[in-house]
């Protein structure tokens, strides 16, 4: 039994993605081989505490279009931030605080801010807890994407013209950020900076939408990006690994066609309607083929990520290849393209989740 990596799968979380969080973790709770590892599920509820959850993937299913929740019924835990111990301190009601013993790496399955963003990865740094995906700067870069798009800029990534309209510039000069939007054109995809899984996300074909629009995507961060659509473009994703050695690999190419009364990737396409195809691999010629993946490496270092990560991109119709995003903690559920695009380059869901799992210890943690 001492033999065991002690894994701590961490999902939920205080974002508006802890229902996906959820669904991930129990694809990767399913996943683990229980010969192998020593396995503990550490929710964070939507208040952000911590508990220890039960390892029954199947609760964490979407059932019935019913989305789950971490059970905030659980035992609490802590993990403190302190690198000469890494037992999980256990609060059991009425009970005198207890200790679990330490796990060896963790694997945040956790999406959007106050997780994906940095934090627990500077939580674990400061713990001296290895753990699987980038760092504390990557994480957080990625997960703003004006940050993000700033970075592919001075990397020299061709991307979509794009305006950041901030808190205060929208508080104290509404006028003048339109202004700077319509400089875009119509139309326009007007996005949270610091979310994922599409929400909150809408796509505007006229200026008079447009103030309705930033209020929507307002009530899920006050920091807002808007970029100008690249009309009839084909949506290409492509998954980068870190191999043994730690080298970025990519994937083969994969694309999202999006049918229905949808007319984007939007949260209902990808999780509740089934109405999405993802064509894995994507057919392409083979030079553009090579273009995205080699645009996926270079867009996963010019964050400075590690471990995983998934890079979307558009195939406009003149040819172009502009690179959209990256997401350093992509889902992984069982639908998830980051799993299904490894899948296709040769590497299962279980070795997949073994590999960054070894990953993770084999960086550790510190300077790197």
């Amino acid at each position: 039994m001492s033999e065991r990596i002690r894994v701590a799968v961490v999902f939920g979380g205080r974002s508006s993605e802890h229902a996906i969080s959820c669904v991930s973790a129990g694809s990767v709770l399913r996943a683990l081989d229980r010969d192998r590892y020593d396995v503990v599920p550490i929710g964070l509820t939507p208040d952000g505490r911590w508990v220890l959850e039960a390892d029954d993937p199947d609760r964490l299913r979407i059932t019935d279009g019913k989305l789950p929740e971490v059970d905030a019924t659980g035992i609490s835990l802590v993990m403190a931030a302190d690198p000469t111990r890494r037992d999980l301190e256990v609060h059991a009601p009425g009970d005198v605080p207890g200790t679990l013993a330490g796990v060896d790496v963790v694997f945040p399955v956790l999406h959007g801010p106050y997780g994906e963003d940095g934090t627990i990865q500077g939580l674990l740094e400061m713990a001296g807890v290895p753990y699987v995906g980038s760092g504390v700067l990557a994480s957080a870069a990625a997960m703003d994407k004006g940050a993000m798009k700033a970075m592919f800029a001075h990397a020299g990534l061709e991307q979509a013209p794009y305006a950041v309209i901030t808190d205060r510039e929208w508080r104290r000069d509404r006028a003048g950020s339109l202004e700077r939007v319509a400089a875009l054109g119509l139309p326009v995809f007007v996005k949270p900076a610091r979310a994922g899984s599409s929400l909150g996300i809408t796509k505007v074909k006229q200026a008079a939408d447009l103030e309705a629009a930033i209020e929507a995507a307002r009530a899920h961060d006050p920091r807002v990006v808007v970029e100008a659509s690249v009309e009839g473009a084909r949506e290409i994703e492509c998954g980068v690994l870190v191999d043994v050695d730690g080298d970025p690999r990519a994937s083969v190419c994969a694309e999202i066609v999006v049918h229905g009364a949808h007319e984007f990737y939007d949260f209902e396409a990808k999780y509740l309607d089934d109405a999405a195809d993802l064509v894995v691999p994507a057919v392409l010629p083979a030079d553009v083929s090579d273009r995205v993946r080699d645009l996926a490496v270079r867009a996963f270092d010019s964050l400075s990520c590690e471990g995983l990560a998934r890079c979307d991109f558009f195939l406009a119709p003149d040819g172009r290849v502009l690179v959209n995003e990256v997401n350093t903690m992509p889902g992984f559920t069982s639908i998830s393209m980051f799993p299904r695009v490894w899948a296709e380059t040769g590497v299962d869901y279980p070795t997949l989740v073994d590999r960054l799992v070894a990953d993770a210890l084999r960086r550790g943690t510190g300077l790197r």
